[in-house]
């Protein structure tokens, strides 16, 4: 009878375990199916605003299209590129000068106002959102403020320079191509550092108290303590915070048709401006939208850049990983 008793528990209890064993894979299917409902949009989205956009440029960098009738024209667009039109490696070589230009200043900025915050500083918690602010302002708005400021006449800055006796005359900072770069620069700047200034503090505030401490006691300095740990141990953030502002620089283009609009005669254009215009039918000598020219335009450029990427991720590939 025992025997018999704990046969039928035996039974009783793997009836049991089969039931929730089923009642828990039936859990796991919904939650699969919950997790694929709930990243639909976002992948749709991405299908539609990024993936689809790719396909339909390289489609027609191949052909010459207006937005109303397309001929397949096989290469020519990209024999125009490179054997007749200068003012698109201009205008490419003028956006590598503004990248690494201000990025020479903004980034040592940026990580000397992260360590300056990250310090005991008292009220530092509002300078982080005063140094913020910039990047949630619209990119338009930035563009007129430091227009109105760079104005030949009754502009902030001429007249800070000429209260100063610095110069005699007003600048006219927008009729010589490299002070119109400096402007773009500038605004660029402190629309951005803020931002990076925040990852660098991020990536501050998660190295371990105890090497300062411990580099402290061993009698090292804190210029010393600054280059043999926060820089090597800030080293992965400083890899992707840089590539991140390089490809965003890169990409600039309202700040530039808000500011300089390409001013003079086309020498401050960047790559991205020149290919808004000939997309959209603006600017000189562009009547007619351009839209498969355009594409293959973008088309190289996206080459460009991404070989570009390529070759910093391997230059910098020891940055990626701390010893």
């Amino acid at each position: 009878m025992v025997e018999i008793a704990v046969k039928k528990g035996n039974a009783t209890a793997k009836i049991i375990n089969e039931k929730k064993l089923e009642k828990s894979k039936n859990k796991s299917q919904h939650g699969s199916v919950a997790s694929y409902f709930m990243i639909m949009p976002q992948f749709l989205g991405f299908l539609l605003f990024a993936i689809y956009p790719i396909i339909w440029v390289i489609r027609f960098a191949w052909f010459e299209f207006d937005g109303v009738t397309a001929h397949f024209n096989g290469i020519d667009n990209f024999i125009r590129l490179f054997t007749r039109d200068a003012d698109y490696w201009l205008s490419l070589a003028n956006t590598f000068i503004l990248t690494f230009g201000k990025l020479a200043i903004e980034l040592p900025l940026a990580l000397l106002l992260a360590v300056v915050l990250n310090s005991k500083l008292k009220g530092k918690a509002f300078f982080r959102t005063m140094f913020y602010m910039p990047n949630v302002i619209g990119i338009a708005i930035i563009g007129l403020i430091f227009y109105f400021m760079f104005a030949s006449f009754d502009g902030i800055v001429n007249n800070i320079l000429l209260q100063f006796s610095i110069i005699k005359t007003p600048v006219n900072w927008f009729e010589n191509k490299w002070t119109a770069l400096v402007v773009i620069a500038i605004a660029s700047i402190w629309q951005n550092f803020g931002i990076n200034m925040l990852f660098f503090l991020s990536g501050l505030q998660s190295i371990s108290k105890d090497l300062y401490e411990c580099a402290e006691i061993d009698g090292a300095s804190k210029i010393k303590q600054f280059f043999h740990i926060t820089i090597p141990m800030l080293a992965p953030i400083m890899q992707i915070v840089t590539m991140l502002a390089i490809i965003g620089t890169i990409k600039m283009t309202d700040l530039v048709l808000v500011l300089t609009n390409g001013q003079p005669a086309g020498q401050s254009e960047v790559v991205m401006t020149y290919i808004f215009k000939y997309f959209f039918s603006t600017g000189e000598g562009t009547q007619v939208p351009q839209i498969g020219y355009a594409s293959s335009m973008g088309l190289v450029t996206a080459i460009v850049v991404g070989l570009m990427t390529i070759a910093y991720l391997k230059t910098t590939k020891k940055m990626s990983s701390i010893d």
